[in-house]
């Protein structure tokens, strides 16, 4: 058990350390959780999963707030909007058929990779002021990616990050920090929904948190010291492997 607790939580640092840069820590402990527990409930390995999650999603947004500056009256609103899209997302899995996502998805993030490949300058630096306006855009925004987290999850904080600098004109580094609030709220609600259908692991899940939020700290350190050309860099890294993995997945 001890073994099996040494590779969880060493998985578990990786991913937070990864995931507080550009997202994409679940790419990272899915995986190992389902080949690990695979006679344990897809519920409950996904709940497991975001219990981890959130301690180092959580600790990444404290360790960003004090060093980058939120635009918090865009943020705050994307939050509220995604806590209530991710349950509406979670509940409406067993009607629709979630598979139908995977191709949608893969061409959504292809044309992601595209287009940040070739414009080198997207979220180097803020492009514009944030307007009173955007609050309502970034509602909207958010309650989207939630409900997409919700229903299916794969890329939402690469979603999440390409979204904020393209729509609202955020650097990487701002649009990464920003990222992580609107992460907090579905983890939140995603935990609240797989908890009340089936139970959790929770001395797994937790023990996974604690080296999940210390991985968290290397990674924003590594954000913030770097800027925005290494958070774009990451970003794009993540973003081809989970298009090559959703490729491989459809094979």
């Amino acid at each position: 058990m001890s073994l099996e607790l040494l590779l969880l939580g060493s998985v578990a640092f990786f991913a937070g350390a990864v995931d507080a840069v550009v997202g994409g820590g679940g790419l990272i402990q899915i995986p190992v959780l389902l080949g690990h527990f695979p006679q344990v409930s897809i519920p409950t390995l996904f709940g497991t999963n975001k219990l981890s999650s959130i301690a180092g999603t959580s600790a990444s947004l404290w360790q960003y707030a004090r060093t980058v500056r939120i635009p918090w009256f865009v943020v705050l609103p994307a939050a509220l909007a995604a806590l209530v899209g991710a349950w509406l997302g979670a509940a409406v899995v067993a009607w629709l058929p979630r598979e139908a996502m995977r191709p949608l998805v893969m061409v959504l993030m292809l044309a992601v990779a595209i287009y940040t490949f070739r414009r080198k300058e997207l979220g180097q630096a803020p492009t514009r002021e944030l307007r009173p306006s955007d609050r309502w855009h970034a509602a909207a925004f958010g309650a989207a990616i939630g409900f997409y987290d919700g229903f299916f999850g794969p890329g939402t904080g690469s979603f999440l990050i390409f979204g904020f600098v393209r729509l609202f004109g955020m650097d990487f580094l701002r649009a990464s920090a920003s990222a992580k609030l609107v992460n907090v709220a579905t983890n939140l609600s995603a935990i609240a929904f797989f908890a009340s259908h089936g139970p959790l692991l929770w001395g797994i899940g937790l023990t996974m948190a604690v080296c999940n939020l210390a991985g968290a700290q290397v990674g924003t350190r590594l954000a913030v010291r770097h800027g925005s050309g290494f958070v774009r860099k990451a970003f794009l890294a993540v973003v081809t492997v989970l298009i090559g993995k959703l490729a491989w997945e459809m094979i």
